[in-house]
């Protein structure tokens, strides 16, 4: 769980301390740009995924030559998106933050943060694949010691960059691709001292067709699902910018507090992750059921505790992120909102878990979509209440997502477990 709750600080300690300057526009475009960055890797979050679920499997197994195989394949596909990204940087801005609207100053401040940050691509997604890998294998400390070394080189630098050096948000996008560099560094030490040298890149068992052909299905339908999450974030955030550069930077405010909180149950989603996957590999249905149960158990707990912490942190953590008095006044008024996306997300971030550990990733693919389906007519509905229907469109988005994933849950559990 703390490995992932680190993951968002990149975005939050940029909009923090952009906040600091006291220009709406300025810190509407890099929250703009890191919400966008964030959505596209978060595009890629098959690397993670499908990594913990596909390592998962083969450490219950006890396959050691399918762990490094799948560390092998996963960290060459990383590779090749990292630098796809890089080479389409250029179209991918103009068409985004196009789409998006907002405001000449938003859209310039937010074009030049995601360029510069956009050469952390292929760190950033190698460092999913170590974080993915090292949960897989039940060593999820080492995961956290990457991401606290990429957030920690962030914090610092971010800080010395935009408010020491005067850097702006050229200050902050530097900062992050300095980190990411470092913790992939990081993570790919702790592999080789793991794996006592022996990678085996260049193995032709790593690199077997079937097993290949398994992993980009899996990965495709887990990319296609994240790519209907993101369609949700990037439409709210889009919305909000229609409805003026203000209402923008506050909706983008309480997005990140509402990512801290959600980050806490992605914790456990990946716990459920790699769970499941570890008895699915055992086919040890009985421990497979049980850890859905227990984990199920301790997301509502975290649900309650984190929708109470925000609601009554929100007004100082809001303060904490801006000083315009305007974009305060506007977080606050949506905040409860916000906070409760945690409590009425748990089913849907739990089953996510689940779905991926046990590779039941189709059916979660067309689940999500049915959810979005759903988010955009609830959104329709209830455009004439501006804000406020938005937000609301987005907690009917939650709902459903869960609903949906445990009403399906119960006809697949009764299915043999698929070979790993």
């Amino acid at each position: 769980m703390l490995a992932n709750i680190t993951t968002p600080l990149l975005g939050v300690v940029a909009t923090t301390v952009i906040g600091r300057l006291g220009d709406a526009a300025i810190l509407g475009g890099v929250a703009m740009a890191s919400l966008v960055f964030d959505c596209i890797f978060w595009l890629f979050g098959f690397l993670r995924s499908g990594t913990v679920a596909l390592t998962a499997q083969a450490f219950g197994a006890r396959d050691h030559g399918e762990q490094r195989a799948a560390l092998a394949r996963a960290m060459m596909m990383a590779a090749v998106s990292g630098v796809a990204l890089i080479a389409l940087r250029g179209p991918l801005t103009s068409f985004v933050f196009d789409l998006m609207g907002g405001s000449a100053e938003v859209s310039a401040a937010a074009r030049h943060y995601f360029l510069l940050r956009s050469w952390a691509a292929p760190f950033a997604l190698g460092n999913y694949v170590m974080l993915g890998w090292f949960i897989g294998l039940a060593r999820p400390m080492r995961g956290l010691a990457v991401q606290i070394t990429v957030n920690v080189i962030n914090m610092a630098l971010t800080i010395i960059l935009v408010l020491g050096a005067g850097w702006g948000a050229s200050g902050a996008a530097i900062a992050a691709v300095i980190a990411e560099i470092c913790g992939l560094v990081l993570g790919l030490a702790m592999a080789w001292r793991m794996l006592e040298g022996r990678f085996e890149w260049g193995s032709t068992a790593h690199y077997n067709r079937e097993k290949l052909w398994r992993m980009l299905l899996i990965n495709r339908d887990i990319m296609l699902r994240t790519a209907a999450l993101v369609s949700v974030f990037l439409f709210f955030s889009a919305q909000g910018a229609r409805a003026g550069d203000v209402t923008l930077a506050a909706n983008a405010v309480l997005q990140n507090v509402v990512f801290l909180g959600t980050f806490f149950l992605e914790g456990l989603a990946n716990a459920a992750q790699q769970l499941c996957g570890a008895t699915v590999g055992a086919r040890d249905r009985a421990a497979f059921a049980h850890a859905v149960r227990l984990i199920m158990g301790w997301g509502v707990v975290f649900g309650i505790c984190a929708a109470v912490f925000f609601y009554v942190a929100g007004p100082a953590i809001i303060a904490m992120m801006s000083a315009s008095a305007d974009v305060r006044h506007i977080a606050n008024e949506f905040l409860l909102m916000a906070a409760l996306v945690p409590l009425i997300g748990v089913p849907a971030f739990i089953m996510d878990g689940v779905y991926v550990g046990a590779t039941w990733t189709r059916d979660m693919r067309n689940l999500m979509a049915v959810a979005l389906a759903i988010y955009l007519v609830a959104w329709w509905g209830m455009q004439s209440l501006g804000n406020n229907g938005l937000w609301l469109a987005l907690l009917t988005f939650y709902v459903f997502r869960g609903s949906l994933q445990v009403l399906r849950y119960r006809t697949l559990v009764k299915r043999p477990f698929e070979k790993y």
